[in-house]
């Protein structure tokens, strides 16, 4: 009798196919001990800015907590340049294992993906587990405006014969994409981007009165507010930020549409496990109960973030939606 040579014996095949099982029901096994027993060893939490700034002071001010939590060392590795983009994809690129995190703002997740021309990366990849911290984004004129309020300060731009000149943090940052939106609130009246590389240079030409007005996040912002040497003019939270009761909201000030944030929040490479997640999620809640740690952030002048992983992604998703429609409008890139 002939025998098929492209059919194993009926014996032999069912053999391998025990066989195959019997291995995929050990490693089974294996994988889930792996997360059960996480973490076993030190985690990474990249920072894609250097030491500082908001998102790295975020990393720092929950370092501790995380590690008390999860009862391994978290070591903070800053990997700045591209605006964020070097430690975003340093992060999409690793294993998903749960051994690297990332410490991300709105910049990188939610706004150079539309201004980066060349970006490849996609950091809605990522997976989000929550929100550190949030503040508003405060929007600050020299003492010599004479502006008090968002009315007076549109008439005293459309005054001004050739338009005006406001600071950036840098190109297609938020503080740019805040301007321009409310250029757009405003009528469209002639204003120009001045970026630069950082907000520490930019302000410091703010104050030496070299452009009149920006926008930056709260916390930066509150020692030049609390020696006057800028003032305010309105807040972007969906109310007055604890620190500055006395800023109106945009809201107030009749800008519709014009609630958003400046934001940090914790990432994981695609396909982490949710067990993971769930851990890490739990772990940066439980740092943010600590009232030391609420101090230190509220005293910044941002807000301490918690929640679930939804929340924040929602979040992302969300603000990556509302500034890619900023950027379009007003034709922001910035060159790789």
């Amino acid at each position: 009798m002939l025998k098929d040579k492209g059919v194993l014996p009926l014996r032999r095949r069912a053999a391998l196919l025990a066989g195959l099982g019997a291995a995929s029901t050990l490693a089974m096994p294996r994988l889930a001990r792996a997360q059960d027993n996480w973490p076993s060893r030190a985690i990474t939490l990249v920072v894609g800015f250097p030491p500082g700034g908001q998102t790295d002071f975020a990393a720092r001010i929950i370092q501790p907590g995380l590690s008390a939590a999860l009862g391994q060392t978290v070591v903070i590795d800053n990997r700045a340049g591209a605006g964020g983009n070097l430690g975003t994809e340093m992060v999409l690129r690793a294993r998903p294992d749960g051994y690297t995190l990332l410490a991300g703002n709105s910049s990188p997740m939610a706004i150079n993906p539309h201004t980066f021309p060349n970006m490849t990366a996609n950091p809605l990849e990522l997976v989000s587990i929550g929100l550190a911290l949030q503040s508003s984004m405060i929007l600050c004129v020299h003492p010599s405006v004479p502006a008090k309020n968002v009315t007076e300060l549109a008439d005293w731009i459309r005054a001004q014969k050739g338009g005006v000149d406001y600071g950036a943090a840098s190109a297609g940052s938020l503080s740019h994409c805040a301007m321009e939106l409310l250029r757009a609130r405003i009528g469209n009246p002639e204003m120009q981007s001045i970026p630069y590389r950082g907000s520490g240079p930019a302000l410091q030409d703010f104050i030496a009165n070299r452009f009149p007005l920006m926008f930056d996040g709260a916390s930066v912002v509150a020692p030049f507010m609390k020696s006057e040497q800028l003032r305010a003019i309105l807040a972007t939270g969906a109310q007055r930020s604890p620190a500055f009761p006395e800023v109106p909201t945009a809201a107030e000030q009749g800008l519709q549409d014009f609630t958003f944030s400046a934001w940090v929040g914790l990432s994981a490479p695609k396909g982490t496990p949710d067990a993971i997640v769930q851990k890490v999620n739990a772990a940066l809640n439980k740092a943010l109960q600590d009232p030391a740690v609420r101090e230190k952030i509220t005293g910044q002048g941002d807000e301490p973030g918690g929640g679930g992983a939804a929340d924040y992604d929602a979040m992302v998703k969300r603000d990556h939606a509302r500034w890619g429609q900023v950027v379009k409008a007003s034709n922001i890139t910035v060159d790789d």
